[in-house]
């Protein structure tokens, strides 16, 4: 498939998101793939999608959406989008999934996932939403490493000054990203590199 094909889904049964866990991803929802054939790290091109994400979300439904490294896009401390970068076929294919409509989750994500409320309408719908982020996605993606690398430090509160857990064993401070776009975490024993 050329750079920029899309697949978008009503529905799946078989999403999944970081280290094979499922992803919940009934009707309601926004689910799509975009192939990408583009020089860039996996790493990279997830924390630029984050970002194209948070812009088209936050200029269609006026909200202040956050990027959590390395591929969340939060609203109101709660999951809002999953993104996953998956390489294939001399490709990198980036599954984008955005709780859309949903009116409950499952007993087990009520606490931690949330979801935007568009109603049908000339300029407010689904499809508005998918083509701006599609839009936004292949603008970003298309930027050099060292300025997806800016944006997100400048768009993601997550990335410096915010306590964190990782695997229940590294436990810091957020310090900003590598030149790499690792997350960089004070602890008591220095600064460690966190690699997603």
């Amino acid at each position: 498939a050329p750079h920029g094909s899309v697949v978008v889904a009503e529905e799946q049964t078989g999403g999944i998101g970081r280290h094979g866990h499922s992803w919940h991803s009934p009707g309601a929802g926004l689910y799509f793939s975009i192939v990408l054939r583009l020089p860039v790290a996996a790493p990279i091109l997830t924390m630029a999608l984050g970002l194209a994400v948070q812009r088209a979300i936050n200029d269609l439904a006026g909200v202040s959406a956050d990027i959590r490294w390395p591929n969340d896009v939060m609203l109101n401390e709660k999951k809002l989008c999953g993104i996953l970068v998956q390489s294939a076929d001399k490709a990198l294919i980036a599954g984008i999934g955005v709780n859309v409509n949903q009116e409950s989750f499952p007993e087990d994500l009520q606490s931690l996932a949330t979801s935007l409320l568009i109603e049908t309408g000339r300029t407010h719908s689904k499809d508005v939403l998918l083509d701006r982020i599609l839009a936004e996605s292949l603008r970003y993606a298309a930027l050099p490493k060292a300025e997806i690398l800016r944006q997100f430090e400048l768009n993601s509160t997550y990335v410096r000054d915010k306590a964190v857990e990782v695997d229940g064993v590294l436990r810091g401070v957020t310090a900003g990203l590598d030149s790499n776009g690792f997350l960089l975490v004070a602890t008591p024993n220095g600064i460690q590199t966190v690699f997603a």
